[in-house]
């Protein structure tokens, strides 16, 4: 990937970036000039310190998922804040310098009309337009804000409050844990590629409870409290980096899901252009058990069918069989369209949406969202 350069004083104007994308444009992005990543120390991660702000690496991201019920139909929402530091601007001086990048980006799925809503923003880390605290998780972007705080009484609790009001779509919810948190990889450092180097920090909180309303074309739709079938859940995932892409890879598939009865799976696999398993991984964890985490070896996506997109030709698997340690599990998308196309501003196309998880004699499981990029063309720095 080759995304268009921008010098530190380019006004920035809307774009739209993944948390995994962010991951390999980083501070190159603006700067044009790379240096040699090292691997990550391992070391305990201290919170709430590290709920917040990281500016030291390069890339970092609030990721937000899930779905719930509203009007009486499923929905699936989106809301993503990215950190990217710039290292060709450390050095300067000028106020208008952009050492950091905010960028958010926000979606909406309306599974029942078969259609996917976007928005986003971005803005330089100073004069007022954005900030990322360092001390817990507080972000603003322009009027969009994430904040975690805290609930009184629980003190190794979480409620995270988004705001984002955008043109024609918006979300004011509030998530709740009803889980620790769970550290990925080994104690909260994840590998991602075959070299060291290819390492990030990276902390999930599935299963959190839902509320709050959606806003679409106008219309504010308040979470059903209750839902007949499926409650309201959603899952984050905070992870930052230092970490280059490796040379041979051509994208990645990831999936994060809540399974229904409390369960919760992450895999995921960087794939070579011959389609490939570069590296893989994942997690397990049943409701108050300690996490099974997956060797690179033992996670295995295979293609069950695919969906062309009439804006991009692009040929994305949109049902997968996804095989791991905890078990065998079919991914279905509930809405094949679900697309993000940016050629306009980072050049970046990509797949990110709704699916549902199916377990033995395909019955559903659990519901999450499933990222893929590379499909139009090799990601590169």
């Amino acid at each position: 990937m080759q995304p268009a350069p921008l010098s530190a004083n380019t006004p920035l104007l809307g774009t739209r970036l993944t948390r995994r994308q962010s991951m390999v444009l980083g501070g190159a992005w603006l700067a044009g000039v790379q240096s040699a990543a090292q691997a990550l120390p391992a070391q305990a991660l201290q919170f709430p310190r590290d709920h917040g702000s990281h500016p030291g690496l390069r890339t970092e991201w609030w990721y937000i998922t899930g779905y719930a019920h509203a009007a009486g139909t499923l929905w699936g929402f989106q809301v993503t804040f990215f950190r990217s530091r710039v290292e060709a601007t450390q050095n300067l001086q000028s106020a208008f310098a952009a050492k950091q990048l905010l960028l958010a980006h926000a979606a909406i799925t309306d599974v029942q009309g078969q259609r996917l809503h976007h928005d986003q923003r971005i803005a330089r880390a100073s004069m007022g337009l954005a900030h990322a605290s360092e001390a817990d998780t507080a972000i603003h972007l322009h009027q969009w804000r994430l904040q975690r705080s805290t609930p009184p009484g629980q003190p190794k609790a979480s409620r995270y409050t988004a705001q984002i009001e955008g043109a024609q779509l918006g979300l004011q919810l509030q998530f709740d844990t009803t889980q620790d948190l769970l550290l990925q990889g080994q104690q909260g450092l994840s590998r991602k590629g075959p070299d060291a180097a290819q390492a990030s920090y990276y902390y999930s909180q599935p299963q959190l409870a839902v509320s709050g309303s959606l806003l679409l074309q106008g219309k504010r739709m308040p979470i059903a409290p209750h839902s007949p079938s499926t409650p309201a859940r959603a899952w984050m995932d905070h992870e930052w980096s230092e970490a280059l892409l490796h040379p041979d890879a051509q994208g990645w598939d990831w999936i994060g899901m809540n399974l229904h009865d409390g369960s919760a799976l992450t895999a995921f696999r960087l794939r070579r252009a011959d389609g490939s398993s570069l590296w893989a991984g994942g997690s397990f964890r049943s409701p108050g058990q300690p996490p099974q985490i997956f060797a690179p070896d033992a996670v295995i996506f295979t293609p069950q069918r695919w969906w062309t997109s009439p804006h991009t030709n692009a040929h994305y698997p949109v049902q997968w069989q996804v095989q791991t340690p905890a078990g065998s599990f079919e991914v279905h998308a509930l809405l094949d369209a679900q697309e993000l196309d940016s050629r306009a501003s980072t050049d970046a196309i990509y797949w990110e949406g709704l699916s549902a998880l199916h377990g033995p004699q395909s019955k559903e499981v659990g519901m999450g969202y499933l990222e893929m990029t590379g499909y139009v063309q090799a990601l590169r720095l």
